[in-house]
């Protein structure tokens, strides 16, 4: 089980954006602040869409965590996966992936 989050969420490096369509997509996860795969990441979209993490390679499918726009969600970053995959619930959008630090 991962650790709970705690103390203030940091966003100190640049993250990800994936467009979500009817097929997935994916992206390498950004690093953190040192330049290292985050613990936490922070998930939002534009439009409903599905996530997944993977190693070297990810699909996400629709049966795969639901992040809804304007419900930005902080998940943990599951250990050895360096990837990152969406795909659209019903419309196309944006999936925009940000690691955290701990304050």
């Amino acid at each position: 089980m991962a650790k709970p989050f705690t103390g203030y969420p940091l966003v100190i490096a640049t993250g990800v954006s994936i467009t979500t369509s009817g097929t997935s997509a994916s992206t390498t996860l950004p690093n953190g602040a040192d330049g290292t795969i985050p613990k936490y990441v922070r998930i939002a979209a534009t439009a409903a869409a599905h996530v997944r993490f993977g190693k070297t390679s990810a699909t996400a499918v629709v049966t795969d965590i639901l992040i809804q726009p304007g419900d930005a969600q902080i998940v943990a970053v599951p250990g050895g996966t360096d990837t990152v995959a969406a795909i659209q619930n019903a419309a196309a959008g944006k999936v925009v992936v940000t690691p955290l630090e701990n304050s």
